[in-house]
Parts: structure tokens; C-alpha cells; sequence
């Protein structure tokens, strides 16, 4: 018995030293890093060629505390927007026409770096205000019948966002909101359409790290 009672005091000794040396680390690795990954909704702005709002995205974002409050990190995120286009004859120029529906998508993948400044770090919601910029990739298409012609082009991409991580629980992972306006310097045309530049406004939820 007593054998079984100095075996058991080990094994929950032992245990006990190792959760109180595993889960400071966990805590200081939260406190130096964050990520988020989250399903984003998008209304685009002043678009006439894909208009209609869209939840065909996700956004992926981690970073490094420089100080208590300010965080540098980077982001990669794509979105896909849609709109059908009734059958209507498009005058193609040199005589010539197409009497088609069509089915327009915008599709934009921006990348690059991201400042965040975060309140209340030690509590349960911490708000924070953040600034995303880097180059952004977006593909034009318009699919009509059995073909399609599209347009790749590249452009600047900035989005200013205002989020909140909130952590119901000791330990992390927590829930991510995020309501965010992004620019693209993105120009491109098919067919007879024309785009000079991409604004979205955005909704994102997601998990937080």
C-alpha cells in the first residue's frame, strides 16, 4: 500500500512539475505571438463589374509583439466576387458583335505586412486597430457559353481594420471579429469592361491564437 501511495505521489509530482513547466511557456508564447485565421464576408464598392457581395473568402494573419502593445507581422488573404450578366449583345468593335449571358468574377489575393496595435492585453476582449499593406494579385474573368476571357494584373493593396480578439478561456484559442476597408491600386479590362481600382468593405470571424 505503501508502495502503491509513494508511486502515485511520484507520478502526480511529476505531473504536476510538468504542467507548471509546460504551461507558463504556452502563456509566454501567447503573449509574445498572435495569429488569426477567419472566414471573411465582402461588399464591394463602386465595382461594376463583380458587385455583389460575397462570403468566397478567408484571411490568414500572424504576428510578433514588439512591445506591450504594438505588433508587426504579415497576412495573406484571397476573396472571390460574382455577378451574372443577362444575355445582351456587346458591340466588340471591327464590325463585329456577341450576343451572350455572362458570369463575372473578380477574384483578389492580397499579401504583405501588418501593424497592429492592441488595448487590453491582459484581459478577456482586446480591442486593437491594425493597418495592413503589400501587392495585391486579382484575376478579371468573364465566362460566356464554352470560353472565357480574363484579365491578370497586379496593383498596392492597403486595408485599415478595427477588430477584438475575445478569450472566454484560460488558455487560448479564442474568437476573432474584425470589420475591415481595403484599396487596390488594381486596374484591368475584358471584353468591353473596365476596372480602375478595387474597394471592399468587409466583415471577418475567426479563431484567434
Amino acid at each position: 500500500m505503501k508502495t502503491t501511495k509513494r508511486i502515485s505521489f511520484k507520478v502526480l509530482a511529476v505531473m504536476a512539475f510538468a504542467m507548471a513547466f509546460a504551461l507558463p511557456g504556452r502563456a509566454q508564447t501567447s503573449d509574445t505571438f498572435y495569429s488569426n485565421i477567419d472566414w471573411q464576408f465582402n461588399f464591394p464598392i463602386s465595382n461594376s463589374f463583380a458587385d455583389k457581395a460575397s462570403g468566397w473568402g478567408m484571411n490568414f494573419e500572424g504576428g510578433y509583439y514588439l512591445t506591450e502593445n504594438f505588433a508587426v507581422g504579415a497576412f495573406l488573404a484571397y476573396h472571390s466576387n460574382h455577378k451574372y450578366i443577362p444575355r445582351q449583345t456587346i458591340s466588340m468593335g471591327d464590325n463585329s458583335s456577341l450576343n451572350t449571358d455572362q458570369q463575372h468574377t473578380q477574384f483578389q489575393l492580397p499579401f504583405g505586412v501588418a501593424g497592429r496595435y492592441t488595448f487590453n492585453r491582459e484581459g478577456m476582449f482586446q480591442p486593437y486597430i491594425s493597418v495592413k499593406a503589400g501587392p495585391q494579385y486579382a484575376r478579371l474573368k468573364s465566362t460566356f457559353n464554352a470560353f472565357e476571357n480574363d484579365d491578370n494584373t497586379w496593383g498596392f493593396y492597403v486595408s485599415p481594420e478595427i477588430g477584438m480578439n475575445i478569450f472566454p478561456w484560460v488558455y487560448r484559442p479564442g474568437i476573432h471579429v474584425a470589420a475591415y476597408y481595403s484599396y487596390a491600386t488594381n486596374k484591368g479590362s475584358v471584353l468591353t469592361y473596365d476596372v480602375d481600382g478595387m474597394s471592399n468593405f468587409g466583415l471577418r470571424l475567426g479563431v484567434a491564437f
